[in-house]
């Protein structure tokens, strides 16, 4: 989707500003964490963090025609597809992780707008993450993505089935490859009904369709092998859009921007051609050489031998990366092993902008215990830690009653204004930026004490963050153009 503004841009734009009014809007996020925004690098430059969602959405005849799942006409969509798009901050490189709709995670609550919001709870348990969207919108997915990769999002853009089919027309089809022939239909009917020849061939309207939502098919018939062609698909749309980024064709430019906006839902962030426009300038500065398509590493679930859950470890290693900026290819990483970009500690200049310590309420949380609660909090441990912020001149710290669980130290603050007294805290215990985080559940500046702190006067530094996605993620380069979909057995004619 994103890569569709690209060929939006250029001598185009004041020939669509008319398609303004036309853009549909929702909510950026129904969670109750923000986080903030992405945190500049040393030169002020900023990363974008940016949502891709696909709906199932049937509840138009456009979409039934295309959709299959006749069950579900008129029901609450789901968020098949969902990517996070990383452009880095200085622009040199993108990395796109996709979550398999599969996903086992725990949903937080949502609220949606209005005085009158419906409150969707947070779940109990694990949550397929494709009902996000069902629970309010794509605020609801985006605040889920949050809530699992503690990374700050942007910006969203969702499409329909009928979307895709009317973008794959206007750029005039995309080149795809199959290693057999294939033909996605089961003996009970089951399948996308994609049927190619082995070898390259150019999809475009609903064969692109297709070929998105095969999994009956591809690889292992799972929805894993269906994401791994979707990178495909969006590597070869890129190198399209590269291609026809010199169109001089007014028609051709117009057919390309009015099937974008027709076809996309956006924050409202993203709710002006001028901005689409913008957007579209940064994405166009990366090289397809650069752009490395990522699936989030996972593991089998074992509440259900049918879905999958983030990997211990290595997809905290892929979120980590993005979050710390650090281009997934491993083109960042130096002769010495160590990542260009380090984390961060909270920012100097939100710090340089802070009340005096003495005057800064700060209340601590005992944590200790980790998400899982699987060890036991340690006890007291909030008023040492309200101790060691007093010898650092935080006078007015306070040990809470309450507690909390969390696997790594936080600083949670309820209103912007409070933001620089947050960092402040943060930098004094060497807390990076992204432990800085805004959120409606704390009255106030809120220090949060991890499992990471459960002795001495400061968190244990983080290790070393990695420099290249682990093969566990699959890789895609954008430049590979001679990648081609493993065939499923039983599926070829």
């Amino acid at each position: 989707m994103a890569f569709l503004i690209l060929g939006t841009a250029g001598a185009g734009y004041l020939y669509y500003r008319h398609l303004n009014a036309s853009i549909q809007t929702d909510a950026l996020n129904l969670g109750d964490n923000k986080l903030g925004g992405p945190k500049p690098n040393a030169f002020g430059q900023t990363p974008l963090n940016i949502l891709l969602i696909g709906s199932d959405a049937r509840n138009d005849k456009e979409n039934q025609d295309l959709g299959g799942g006749r069950d579900t006409f008129d029901g609450q969509p789901l968020a098949d597809v969902q990517m996070l798009l990383h452009l880095s901050a200085d622009r040199s490189n993108m990395s796109v992780v996709s979550m398999p709709r599969d996903t086992l995670v725990k949903m937080p609550k949502c609220t949606e707008p209005g005085p009158n919001g419906k409150v969707h709870p947070a779940s109990k348990g694990l949550v397929q993450v494709n009902e996000s969207l069902s629970r309010g919108g794509p605020g609801c997915t985006v605040a889920a993505w949050q809530e699992l990769t503690k990374i700050p999002i942007s910006h969203f853009m969702m499409i329909d089935f009928k979307g895709v089919v009317s973008m794959a027309d206007a750029i005039g089809g995309v080149p795809v490859c199959v290693q057999e022939n294939v033909h996605s239909r089961t003996k009970a009917g089951k399948g996308s009904g994609l049927k190619l020849p082995k070898g390259e061939s150019v999809i475009q309207g609903e064969q692109a369709l297709q070929w998105l939502r095969t999994r009956y098919g591809f690889e292992d018939g799972t929805d894993l092998g269906r994401t791994h062609a979707q990178h495909m698909y969006m590597n070869s749309m890129a190198r399209e859009f590269r291609k026809n980024a010199k169109l001089t064709n007014p028609v051709k430019l117009n057919s390309l921007a009015k099937a974008a906006i027709d076809a996309m839902v956006v924050d409202p962030g993203l709710d002006k051609i001028d901005r689409l426009y913008d957007l579209s300038m940064e994405l166009k500065k990366v090289p397809p050489g650069r752009i490395t398509m990522t699936t989030m590493p996972w593991i089998p679930s074992p509440a259900d031998k049918d879905r999958v859950e983030p990997k211990p470890g290595e997809a905290e290693d892929v979120f980590r990366m993005v979050r710390e900026d650090i281009a997934l290819d491993g083109q960042d990483a130096k002769p010495g092993g160590s990542a260009s970009a380090p984390a961060a500690s909270a920012s100097p200049s939100a710090a340089a902008t802070a009340t005096a310590p003495a005057k800064v309420p700060v209340a601590v949380r005992n944590a200790t215990g980790g998400k899982d609660e699987a060890q036991v909090k340690v006890k007291g441990r909030a008023s040492d830690v309200v101790a060691l912020l007093v010898g650092k001149g935080f006078t007015k710290a306070t040990a809470d009653q309450l507690t909390g669980a969390e696997d790594t130290t936080v600083i949670r603050y309820a209103k912007p204004e409070q933001a620089a007294d947050a960092a402040a805290v943060a930098t004094a215990f060497g807390l990076p930026a992204d432990a800085v985080q805004e959120s409606a559940e704390v009255p106030g500046i809120t220090l949060f004490v991890g499992k990471d702190w459960r002795t001495g006067a400061a968190p244990a530094p983080a290790p070393a963050a990695p420099t290249k996605a682990p093969d566990s993620a699959r890789p895609l380069n954008g430049d590979d153009d001679k990648a081609c979909m493993k065939i499923q057995e039983g599926f070829t004619w």
